[in-house]
């Protein structure tokens, strides 16, 4: 009857460990991350990678951000307990973006090919119609909800400065990424912040993006 953002995508994880008789992180590893030279990507980092673990801030009222000294900062350096379907992973900037490339190339990059082209175009479409959206998340008119993205259907209506067919999300401490087809371009944005709450750096890389477009 609605759609809320939730742990469906959790689900699918566990879907996909019945149906290959994988682990999840070895599925990806072997399917997803090598073929891609993700050579940064995996649900923890091991020992000779520590040093390149950013540093993880909070927020304080008065303004600006401390280090944080919750769990979340060195969690990463042990092996995870839950391989989630919905998160959980550590990554880099350059392995992010070679994933977005691959989806903005229709499921191929350097000659792997990870997705067929309709698969992406799928996943990239809005799933929703007219059906009610609860929570914050995608609330906005204009904005619908395909295979784990957000979708920009109608720029007009959602105010947004994007294209029509834009697809995006964004993670806990306010890393952003978004794929414009129209424009032939992606973008990454990596911030380190938690609870990232109401900021809105990610909201300002964009809108200086499309700005940056004259022709």
């Amino acid at each position: 009857t609605a759609w809320e953002y939730g742990y469906s995508i959790d689900v699918l994880g566990r879907l996909v460990e019945v149906i290959s008789g994988q682990t999840f992180d070895v599925f990806l590893k072997e399917r997803l991350f090598d073929p891609l030279g993700m050579n940064d990507t995996a649900f923890h980092v091991p020992p000779e990678k520590h040093d390149r673990l950013v540093t993880l801030y909070s927020p304080i009222a008065e303004g600006g951000v401390r280090v944080a000294t919750s769990r979340a900062q060195d969690s990463y350096k042990e092996p995870a307990l839950f391989l989630s379907g919905g998160g959980g992973l550590v990554s880099s900037t350059m392995d992010y973006a070679r994933f977005c490339q691959m989806l903005l190339n229709e499921g191929n990059l350097d000659g792997a090919q990870i997705l067929g082209k309709k698969a992406v175009e799928l996943m990239r479409t809005d799933h929703l119609g007219d059906i009610p959206k609860k929570g914050y998340l995608i609330a906005r008119d204009g904005i619908g909800f395909g295979l784990t993205f957000a979708i920009t259907k109608d720029p007009g209506q959602s105010g947004a400065i994007d294209s029509k067919g834009v697809y995006r999300w964004g993670g806990a401490a306010g890393t952003r990424f978004w794929i414009d087809p129209e424009e032939d371009m992606f973008c990454v944005f990596m911030v380190n912040i938690l609870p990232y709450g109401s900021l809105n750096y990610g909201d300002e890389f964009k809108l200086l993006a499309y700005q940056a477009i004259v022709e």
